[in-house]
Parts: C-alpha cells; structure tokens; sequence
C-alpha cells in the first residue's frame, strides 16, 4: 500500500480547505470527527460506495483538513483541528458551530 501523502500546516490553503468542506458529504465527515479522537472511513462512509468514500477522504486529506493512518486495511482518520485552528485562527470554531441545516427545508419541502 502506498504512503498516503498529507500537507504540511504551513501549507493550507484557504481556497483548497472551502472547496473541501463545500460538498455535503465532506462537511458531515468533518463534523463527525470533531466530535470523537478517530474513526474508520467505514465509519463515515453513509453507506456510500468505497470509490465515492475514497475521494472525498482525498480531498479532505490534501486540503488539510483530515489526517488518516492506515493500520493493516484499517484507515483511521482524524480531524487535524490544532493545526488549522493554528493556521486559520477561529475558522473550525466558525464552521463547526454553524447548525446543521434540516435537509427538507433546504431543498424547499413543507
């Protein structure tokens, strides 16, 4: 298995962490780790296809926002919070304080 490569904090990108959390499925991942120290991608996956799963953790990794070790065919992921918090000061704080939208009103339902 290959090395899962993973940015320095110096090299967050404001643009690449947005991009990530702005797909519905990526923002619940990050909401769902900062509420525990770690979870498996089997975890969060929603019962989504793995290829679909494995993209959104590559994004969330190559924008900073997720850590994953691979131990055996295990991926645990963590949210990498201190080191965003260090290089985006208040931005987690701000988007993970936002209340999760109910999904009915959303989409213009009754």
């Amino acid at each position: 298995m290959r090395a899962l490569k993973h940015p320095d904090a110096n090299e967050f990108v404001l643009e690449r962490v947005f991009y990530a959390l702005s797909d519905p499925v990526r923002l619940d991942i990050v909401r769902r780790l900062a509420e525990v120290d770690a979870a498996s991608c089997g975890e969060l996956d929603g019962g989504r296809p793995k290829s679909t799963v494995s993209h959104h953790f590559r994004v969330l990794r190559e924008s900073g926002l997720v850590h994953t070790d691979c131990a055996g065919t295990t991926h645990m992921n963590t949210l990498r919070r201190a080191d965003l918090d260090k290089r985006f000061p208040g931005l987690m704080g701000a988007i993970l304080n936002q209340p999760v939208p109910d999904v009915k009103r959303s989409r213009g339902a009754k």
